[in-house]
């Protein structure tokens, strides 16, 4: 972690401005985290069903204001079903442009949880990086953070992603998907889960086959050199010999865990 702390990296996003006396009630009914609990939160936007339209990261920069913090591909997805869903809330939504640089160690700026080390994020502010792209994709990866395009599309339950308890409440008021979420926890067993794999030899593609005793169990969705990321069947042993792509590879942990 040495070699981490105090380096910097840029990280794309998209911003989205919630503000006005009715935002933190509309972002409390539309999103999955409370995003009252601390200064900036990890939250899911999501259809009834439970599945992800966006993963968000919520900074409450005032009273009034909130700052939605997304992947650079979902900005106009999230400022569009948010508005359309407004109704009669008093609150402006519209897009912001910023540049996003993670800093590893830092104390001043937006908590970050994506990589598995204290971190903060800090907008348009001119430090130049030390971490290049495929070191800042390390961290995600092993740190076992979903990417939407990735790990997470419409079609992934936030269970099977290791994001119940990273980004939902279970005890605030009611939002959409919030049924299905709820039953999952309480009720159900998720069939397969996000894993972190060691593998030997070089990266896999996404969507490379993973194989135990012969049989498909699951998918890398992301990898760097000696690592990846892929759903993984529930009943697979921890102390299992997989295999990708005639490469041998172990579970690692469940994404998110730290």
């Amino acid at each position: 972690m040495s070699t981490v702390m105090h380096a910097t990296a840029r990280r794309p996003r998209a911003y989205v401005r919630v503000a006005g006396p009715d935002a933190a009630d509309y972002l409390q009914r539309m999103l999955s985290n409370d995003v009252l609990a601390a200064d900036s939160v990890d939250a899911l936007l999501l259809t009834p069903k439970a599945r992800v339209i966006a993963p968000v990261l919520v900074w409450r920069r005032g009273e009034d204001d909130f700052l939605l913090l997304t992947e650079p591909e979902l900005g106009e997805v999230a400022r569009t079903h948010l508005t359309r869903m407004r109704f009669a809330a008093r609150c402006e939504i519209e897009l912001e442009e910023h540049v996003s640089t993670i800093v590893f160690g830092g104390e001043d700026g937006i908590a970050n949880r994506d990589y598995g080390r204290p971190a903060v994020e800090v907008l348009d502010a001119e430090l130049e990086p030390t971490l290049g792209d495929e070191e800042l994709e390390r961290l995600r990866i092993e740190a076992g953070t979903p990417r939407y395009g990735f790990e997470l599309d419409d079609r992934v339950l936030p269970a099977e992603a290791g994001l119940d308890e990273r980004a939902i409440s279970f005890t605030k008021g009611c939002y959409p998907g919030q049924e299905p979420v709820a039953r999952q926890r309480y009720r159900g067993k998720v069939n397969r889960r996000l894993r972190v794999l060691d593998v030997q030899g070089a990266a896999a593609p996404p969507g490379t086959p993973v194989l135990y005793d012969g049989r498909e169990v699951g998918r890398v969705t992301s990898a760097v050199p000696g690592l990846a990321l892929a759903y993984v069947r529930a009943e697979v042993p921890e102390d299992a010999e997989l295999d990708i792509d005639g490469a041998t590879a172990r579970l690692h942990w469940p994404a998110g865990r730290p």
